[in-house]
Formats: structure tokens, sequence, C-alpha cells
């Protein structure tokens, strides 16, 4: 794969980010017209800095450092990053309306136990898809500090910050 054949497997990983926002903004408001509470707000920008520097930085490794693409390693991440956005098109749809970026949960709203969240011992299945994209992008290039610094931070803002604000925000859920 060309470097510019990455670029436009990044690029196009951004656009369908920018694509989750749109959503994300409509179903946010939604909620929040619905009398729906933010939890985690303050930690939002961080979150999103660090996915957009997990694009540019993929970009700027493999552009910079002319990282060579290898493929016996690309080819199978390349499969694993292809799955992880179909993954993320089954969590967005088992959530539907509750779907967000943010965490937003509306007083009353019953948790969603459809797709993959019908399954008690995966109770984030879109971290994981995160965490597994994380890895998998970059490498589908070798650029492997990107994966390196993208998955340690990001299991630092998963594991201290963000699951915590949103386990916190659905045991307010009933049902």
């Amino acid at each position: 794969m060309s470097a510019w054949a990455f670029a436009f497997l990044v690029l196009g990983t951004g656009a369908e980010r920018l694509n989750e926002l749109r959503i994300s903004r409509r179903n946010r408001a939604a909620a929040l017209a619905r009398g729906g509470r933010e939890f985690g707000a303050r930690h939002f920008p961080v979150m999103a800095a660090l996915h957009g520097a997990l694009l540019v930085g993929a970009l700027a490794e493999v552009w910079l450092l002319e990282r060579p693409f290898l493929p016996a390693l690309g080819i199978p991440m390349l499969v694993v990053a292809l799955a992880c956005q179909a993954a993320r098109l089954w969590i967005i749809r088992s959530l539907g309306a509750q779907w967000n970026t943010r965490i937003v949960v509306v007083p009353g709203a019953a948790r969603v136990r459809t797709g993959p969240y019908r399954y008690p011992w995966l109770p984030h299945p879109n971290y994981l898809v995160v965490v597994i994209e994380g890895v998998a992008l970059p490498l589908v290039h070798t650029a492997w500090i990107t994966a390196v610094a993208f998955t340690v931070l990001n299991a630092l803002l998963l594991g201290l910050v963000r699951i915590p604000a949103e386990d916190r925000a659905l045991s307010s859920l009933s049902g």
C-alpha cells in the first residue's frame, strides 16, 4: 500500500468520524430536549483531541518517517481496521438515538441490551473497538509510534476517566 493509499484510508476514517460527530450532535440535542443529563463533559475535548491526534499522527509518521508498507503486517491490520468500521456501524445502529460521542442519559430511559450490548461480559463494546482500531489503523502502514502512543494515552483516558464517567451515567438509568 502506498503512502497515498494509506492517506486515503486515514482521511476516509476522518470523514467517517466527522459524520459521527454530526449524528452525535443531533442525538445529543434530542436527548437534552427530553431532559437528558450530560456526564463527563470536561474530558470530552481531551478525548476528541486524542482521536484527532491518532489520525494526524499516523499520517505524519508514515510521511515524515517514511514508514514502509509491510504486507504481512499491513494487510491483516487493514482487515482489522475495516472490521472496526463495520463494528462501529453495528454499535451506532444498535444504540440508535441513544448513541453519542458524549455521555448523555435521559431519565427513565432503558439501557440498550441489543446488538453488541446484549453481552453482559462486554459492557463497553465501543471502547473495545476504539482500542483495537487505535492499534490496527496506524499499523496498516507500520506507524508503530502512533499505535503505541495512542494505545497508552487512550488506556489512561478510558480507564481513569471515560469508563468510570459512563458507568456512573449508566447506573442512573432505570430498567
